[in-house]
């Protein structure tokens, strides 16, 4: 989840963003009842960048890269 969340804030980077401007995020894993237990992490993470944007998890079949558990979508918002 930490790397998911890493590479997230990196694209927003890129762009001139950061964690600050997300307003939604969506959270898609193949097994929720695994990530529950982590789910700590992000939360942590947007509450230190001040921000507490719309989330959705969503329990999934599959991901587009197999053996994947976590696939994290943002929206932000200059």
């Amino acid at each position: 989840m930490a790397l998911s969340l890493d590479n997230l804030e990196a694209v927003l980077g890129e762009a001139g963003m950061s964690l600050a401007h997300l307003v939604r995020l969506n959270v898609c894993t193949t097994d929720v009842d695994l990530l529950l237990p982590h789910y700590g992490v992000p939360a942590a993470r947007l509450a230190a960048a001040g921000v507490a944007p719309a989330t959705t998890m969503l329990g999934v079949t599959r991901l587009a890269i197999p053996g994947r558990l976590v696939e994290l979508e943002g929206t932000a918002a200059a």
